[in-house]
């Protein structure tokens, strides 16, 4: 795929304040979210555990769906009817998102605008970029919308903003697997066996105050998934949940951080190079810039 990505960001942002014609995408069909964070890019069971054994348990959020009293299997709570599968309410994985301030999609001053844990303020690139951690969600953006001919990130910039953003619009031969539908199951969405334990925390996910404890019970049953199955290793739950109640890196001073010093969604922001205090003296990985992307 060809894509400029420089200055851009627009995946990793919600740049949506930015706009009078903001994007809905994620709020179609029978099943919307119960949160409002944009473009959330869902983890693979493995990548989960990944992310909690190299210390950044702490960068993981759940996503949970409702679904309207004409769709059958929900589970109500808080409420809520929560989307759901033999009784199990069903969830994604993926990282968090903080206000930072940042200037996406081409604009030339800092906004506080919603951004990925990861993403560095200053050269809008990704801080886990092409290591280990990458994910594989991230790494075939935008491949899996143009196989499923579904409008890309990159088009509701370039309809929002101008300028081109996709170069190419050819999916790549190496796009990874979609991981739709049955296969889906316990690999990228996870199953919570134990709805009576979501009372409370279906409202904080609405509300996006979930705590550190709520964000451990899903990333523990996410790593504890058996592929293809409803089921759950005990242990591997235990294991994966006390590692995000453990994790102390340098993601959770950063949300910290931002979140007490930022103003409303849009509004203007510092300079971007504030993060060098908050993130890049806190430990956070470095980003190559965009004159070493050839």
């Amino acid at each position: 795929m060809d894509v400029d990505c420089e200055g851009c960001a627009g995946c990793c942002v919600d740049w949506r304040p930015l706009t009078d014609h903001p994007s809905d995408h994620e709020r179609r069909g029978p099943h919307e979210p119960l949160d409002d964070i944009y473009n959330l890019a869902p983890l693979t069971r493995t990548e989960v555990r990944q992310f909690c054994d190299a210390g950044y348990g702490d960068a993981l959020i759940p996503r949970l769906w409702t679904v309207p009293e004409t769709v059958d299997g929900a589970v109500v709570v808080d409420g809520r009817r929560l989307a759901a599968l033999g009784g199990q309410p069903t969830f994604f994985v993926g990282l968090r998102k903080t206000p930072k301030p940042v200037a996406p999609v081409g604009t030339d001053a800092e906004r506080w605008l919603r951004s990925c844990v990861f993403l560095d303020p200053t050269t809008l690139q990704c801080r886990i970029h092409g290591g280990g951690l990458y994910p594989s969600e991230c790494a075939d953006y935008p491949g899996h919308n143009l196989l499923l001919e579904r409008e890309t990130e990159c088009e509701r910039v370039e309809a929002a903003f101008d300028g081109e953003r996709l170069l190419d619009d050819e999916p790549p031969e190496s796009v990874g697997g979609l991981l739709l539908g049955p296969q889906a199951l316990g690999e990228k969405v996870f199953v919570h066996p134990e709805p009576d334990a979501l009372a409370g925390i279906a409202s904080r996910a609405a509300a996006g105050t979930l705590t550190r404890a709520d964000r451990a019970e899903f990333a523990g049953w996410a790593a504890g998934s058996v592929p293809g199955t409803t089921e759950h290793s005990e242990r591997r739950y235990e294991e994966y949940r006390d590692a995000v109640l453990s994790a102390d890196s340098w993601v959770t001073g950063a949300v910290e951080t931002w979140t007490a010093w930022a103003s409303g969604e849009g509004e203007d922001a510092p300079d971007a190079e504030a993060a060098e205090r908050v993130e890049d003296q806190a430990g956070a990985p470095g980003t190559p810039g965009w004159d070493a992307v050839e």
